[in-house]
């Protein structure tokens, strides 16, 4: 596949980096939260990728709410959330041999060992199920988690009881032992099961079926009646642990044959290898035999065999140093472009979408592909009629990587000017990669989108308002704005007489709104659907003003000082931009909020469309003030400097040890810098510090504080 371009400045990569958030962000929620993927694991794994490729080039240009600091998606709130005594975090994910060799380098580099010290590793398939912590104290299982977002999971302890592989008791382990590992449906289940539910159905045209194995199992786990579980051929394989009492051993293998000892079961093909070059035969193996084993894999884990390395190497942020997820290659199969659709996203984007002609791609029939945006079109050249190489590696929508025509006869296929929905001008900003429609609030597409945002589970999550129901009383006229939810009451006699809606449904359901009258000012920031403001952002807005009335307070402020610097030079000049960005900033005066979130936050109050949306959701809901506890620790808040060589651990370690800690590192020092931690022949940094009157300690003192800190 043909490698794509870093963004040429630092506008380009902000506004690709917006869009790549977004992206993933409804990718993550659709895939952990929904078990409904969007996209194809090939399309998710490419943007994943770009998003860090991008990152590591313009490291300043780090959004509060990138992906590579997040983990799947928040519970969905039928079961009972319970947050994760460890969390339960993602891998880092490699796609070519020289990956996992930069892996091991790393690996030497962080815990500066020699060139010819061993690293040995583990390897085991990575299996395409529903992750599971399994919580087991004096022995019994006293409670199963999914992991929902990372931090928080869902309480599936009565489900997990009917799986015949998890013991509910152990013959041997410390006091508290958490094992985690991933829940599936094996291959010919899966296909047993999909059969039984279409010979079931009354109308065999409407029969409920499962896309694959995968949103099977979470399916089937997540289920609120436990005896929906125990009717569904469920599985489980055990590959590590959370919070434990004591370790049976020290290294990854020992453990993970403790855990067979006790009953668990592991993958077969899980090996110890001395070194990568063992590891990648292993992966090749893997590789080989993967369409003959019983459930589906999308590539190799490779893990630090030692657990004492693990510990130092520790993590960055939403993943592990000391493993990574060496993925397969995707499937591919050749078929026609038959016609280009445009969607219209709930921001107004514009997102070219490809009809196939239908062909099989490992085992799945695709009639749908992305195509990006128009840079993607006009870097493939497609049209309607062209011959198109399709990949795949999981489900749902593929994406073109290739163009096999390429005739210079026909003419290009165009992308719009126009919204397809609205009629309104379509634009595309400078910098950006996106064309969005312009009609804001007047595009049937975006209000609804919008409003589905504002119930959804990171926003308001009202109970028994999804998707469909927004889309039907949005078409029947029962709401047009998210204060028209606040008001359905009006309308309960109507909404008795709608098909599949009894009054115990509709008075449950009005009762859920009114639950929901009153929600913390983040989610309601959040839910407003403005532009960059993802739930990183609002949460910090939120910190930050505390209550809605200091908000909106300091929008007006702002929006003042927004006014005042727009006429002070051309919009057309380079300077206005930065001027009025960092005027932005400084009005909005909150960590993390760069000129692109600021100036959209401030776009979006400056219409008084937006204005009055707002103003009249305030008539019938009360956000709550956010308040933010710190983490309990001195250096938490603090800028810390570490200056010369340092002897029992390495520059990453020592910046890790900060960050976890709640510091911030810098490479200089300044006045507001707050400590400085000095190694051997430090020079110009600790002298400058001395004369600022600057605390400077050595390794060993800054070893005694996070041993404090963390003990």
């Amino acid at each position: 596949m043909t490698t794509q371009p870093l963004p040429a400045t630092q506008d380009d990569a902000r506004a690709e980096l917006a869009d790549l958030a977004e992206r993933i962000a409804r990718a993550d929620t659709a895939y952990h939260g929904e078990d409904a993927p969007e996209i194809s694991d090939a399309e998710y794994d490419s943007l994943v990728r770009r998003n860090r490729e991008i990152e590591a080039a313009f490291p300043a240009l780090v959004r509060t709410d990138s992906p590579s600091l997040r983990v799947g998606a928040a519970p969905s709130g039928h079961l009972a959330k319970v947050a994760h005594a460890r969390p339960m975090l993602s891998l880092n994910n490699a796609f070519a041999d020289e990956d996992v060799a930069e892996f091991v380098a790393s690996v030497r580099r962080f815990l500066r060992l020699s060139d010819d010290e061993p690293v040995a590793l583990t390897a085991e398939p990575k299996i395409d199920g529903l992750s599971c912590s399994l919580r087991y104290e004096g022995r019994k299982l006293v409670r199963a988690l999914t992991r929902g977002d990372g931090a928080v999971g869902e309480d599936v302890t009565a489900n997990v009881a009917t799986i015949a592989d998890i013991p509910q008791t152990l013959p041997a382990a410390p006091d508290v032992f958490e094992v985690r590992g991933e829940v599936y449906m094996a291959k010919d289940d899966f296909a047993a099961l999909n059969a039984r539910l279409l010979a079931d159905a009354a109308d065999p045209a409407k029969a409920r079926q499962f896309a694959n194995p995968r949103n099977a199992a979470a399916g089937s786990l997540r289920q609120k009646n436990a005896t929906v579980t125990a009717s569904r051929p469920l599985k489980f394989l055990a590959h590590g642990w959370g919070e434990v009492t004591a370790l049976p051993a020290d290294t990854q293998a020992g453990v993970v044959q403790a855990l067979k000892d006790w009953g668990f079961p592991i993958a077969d093909a899980f090996q110890r290898c001395d070194g990568a070059a063992q590891a990648l035969a292993v992966y090749r193996a893997i590789e080989a035999t993967r369409a003959d084993l019983p459930y589906d894999i999308d590539g190799v884990v490779y893990k630090l065999d030692r657990l004492d390395w693990q510990e130092r190497l520790g993590f960055v942020g939403r993943a592990p140093r000391w493993a990574i997820a060496h993925k397969f290659p995707a499937e591919r199969a050749q078929t026609t472009l038959k016609a280009i659709d445009i969607q219209v996203g709930r921001t107004g984007a514009l997102t070219p979408v490809a009809r196939l002609e239908p062909v099989t791609v490992g085992g799945v029939v695709v009639t749908n592909a992305t195509l990006h945006n128009a840079d993607e079109i006009e870097r493939l050249g497609v049209r309607p009629g062209d011959r198109v190489v399709v990949q795949r590696a999981g489900d749902v929508i593929p994406q073109i990587v290739e163009n096999l025509t390429r005739d210079e006869a026909r003419a290009p296929w165009t992308f719009p000017t126009t919204c397809p929905e609205c009629g309104s001008l379509a634009e595309r900003g400078e910098g950006e990669v996106v064309v969005r429609c312009t009609g804001g609030l007047v595009c049937p597409a975006q209000r609804v989108e919008r409003l589905i945002h504002f119930v959804s589970r990171h926003a308001y999550d009202i109970a028994g308002l999804g998707l469909v129901r927004v889309e039907e009383f949005f078409r029947d006229g029962l709401i047009a704005s998210p204060a028209d939810i606040f008001r359905l009451h009006t309308h309960r006699e109507a909404l008795v007489q709608r098909e599949r809606m009894s009054e115990l449904v509709v008075d449950k359901l009005l009762a859920a709104i009114d639950a929901r009258r009153s929600i913390g000012l983040d989610r309601f920031l959040f839910a407003l659907g403005i532009r960059h403001v993802g739930e990183v952002t609002a949460r910090d807005l939120a910190r930050r003003y505390g209550t809605i009335e200091a908000f909106l307070d300091m929008i007006e402020r702002a929006l003042a000082v927004r006014a005042e610097t727009v006429p002070a030079i051309g919009e057309n000049d380079r300077k206005f931009v930065l001027r009025r960005g960092r005027a932005l900033v400084a009005a909005v005066e909150t960590a993390g909020i760069g000129p692109e979130v600021a100036d959209a936050l401030l776009a979006f109050f400056a219409e008084e469309h937006n204005r009055a949306v707002v103003d009249d959701l305030l008539r019938e809901v009360t956000p709550l003030p956010v308040e933010h506890k710190a983490v309990a620790s001195e250096l938490t808040g603090k800028t810390v400097v570490f200056t010369g060589k340092l002897e029992t651990l390495s520059r990453d370690e020592a910046k890790a040890q900060a960050d976890a800690l709640g510091a911030r590192v810098s490479g200089s020092v300044s006045k507001k810098t707050d400590l400085v931690v000095v190694g051997a022949d430090a020079g110009s940094k600790r002298a400058k510090a001395e004369e600022l009157g600057i605390r400077v300690i050595d390794e060993a003192t800054w070893a005694e504080i996070v041993s404090a800190a963390t003990t």
